[in-house]
């Protein structure tokens, strides 16, 4: 009785470690901005209290959400998705532009990033798509839904938003292979991207503003341009070099107070984490995201149905993304491209984003348990 009680809630053991994975990543994330911006802001609203209150607008996000059938989601999918275009074309002649470039829309004082919320209606439309497929040739299984997210990876590329893009096009290729697709039709897709990366490369490059060539170039070859371009990658492995085994203390890191390392509040808050902790915080960090991306796939792996399944895979596979390329371009693994770390990361729209997303995560393993109540 009293198991059944708490399946009806959903106040089981993956309630807890999912919420308190949360809980402690947005935290972690609070603490360390802190930690970075406290002072010198000269602002009412210091940044550490920003991101405290969209934590909290993000954490109604998500009791939402979770709230909501998501077949009912399901059903406005392509109309959902449709507004993001619409909202993406906005930004496009008339968004918000900062640092070269163009990607917000303001309403009064504030401003929301549209490539972040047009994510989960994508996943929505894939997932409803592979869901109600039955045919299995390579057409519909791979062209049709690329054709689905091409609009949205264009619009955001113009702004220009590398790193959303490429986050858009992890939903698609983690929701093609969770289908599965056969020998064949993978080798003829391998071929077409071989013959079509000359073309592809060339519109993508051309897309790019200077500072983003710089930032790929500096990747490839990181003694290039070390005082310029090249100047971010290598203070945040000196900050996380810096760090060692257990760290140089809150608020203690020389890297990152002193301010040699720019968009530290941001992109690049794992390095700060890594400074003030060392290894072992950052292995506390990734193994706190670990445990969030286990129990998605825990829930993947017992959704009462296709749909479900394939939600819970493509916002795995979207938080994974977004976690590997964003440390790995902290300590020079991956290219400076701008992805967020979610939850940790400054920034009101990827937060209440990856936390609506969650929900959705959340409604997937509601939804099977109302089966067994």
């Amino acid at each position: 009785m009293g198991d059944q009680w708490s399946r009806r809630r959903g106040l089981d053991t993956f309630d807890w470690c999912f919420c308190g994975s949360i809980l402690a990543l947005s935290s972690i994330g609070v603490l360390t901005i802190y930690s970075v911006t406290a002072e010198g802001t000269g602002n009412q609203y210091p940044l550490y209290v920003k991101q405290a209150i969209w934590v909290g607008v993000g954490m109604l996000a998500f009791l939402v959400v979770s709230r909501i059938d998501y077949h009912k989601l399901a059903r406005w999918s392509y109309l959902l998705y449709g507004f993001a275009i619409l909202l993406l074309l906005v930004v496009l002649f008339s968004g918000k532009s900062s640092r070269g470039a163009q990607r917000w829309i303001a309403l009064g004082p504030l401003a929301f990033q549209p490539s972040e919320f047009a994510k989960i209606p994508m996943l929505l439309v894939l997932a409803v798509y592979y869901a109600n497929q039955t045919r299995r040739g390579w057409w519909y299984r791979v062209i049709v839904p690329a054709l689905i997210a091409l609009p949205g990876v264009f619009l955001i590329l113009k702004q220009p938003d590398l790193g959303s893009s490429l986050s858009f096009l992890s939903i698609y290729v983690t929701l093609l292979f969770a289908v599965g697709i056969k020998s064949k039709t993978l080798g003829v897709g391998l071929l077409s991207a071989l013959m079509l990366f000359p073309f592809a490369w060339s519109e993508l490059w051309g897309s790019l503003h200077d500072y983003q060539k710089e930032r790929i170039l500096s990747f490839v070859d990181p003694d290039y341009d070390p005082a310029g371009r090249g100047y971010q990658g290598l203070q945040s492995r000196i900050a996380v070099g810096s760090g060692e085994l257990i760290g140089k203390g809150f608020h203690s890191g020389t890297q990152t107070q002193f301010k040699f390392l720019p968009e530290s509040h941001t992109d690049f808050i794992f390095a700060v984490l890594a400074e003030e902790w060392g290894f072992l915080g950052g292995v506390l960090c990734i193994s706190l995201f670990l445990a969030l991306l286990l129990l998605g796939l825990e829930v993947a792996a017992k959704a009462k149905d296709t749909l479900g399944a394939l939600l819970a895979i493509g916002l795995v596979g979207m938080l994974t993304f977004n976690m590997v390329v964003n440390v790995g371009m902290t300590i020079g693994l991956a290219p400076i491209v701008g992805i967020p770390l979610p939850l940790l990361s400054y920034g009101g729209s990827a937060t209440i984003m990856t936390m609506a997303a969650l929900g959705l995560l959340f409604s997937v393993k509601r939804e099977r348990l109302s089966l067994l109540a």
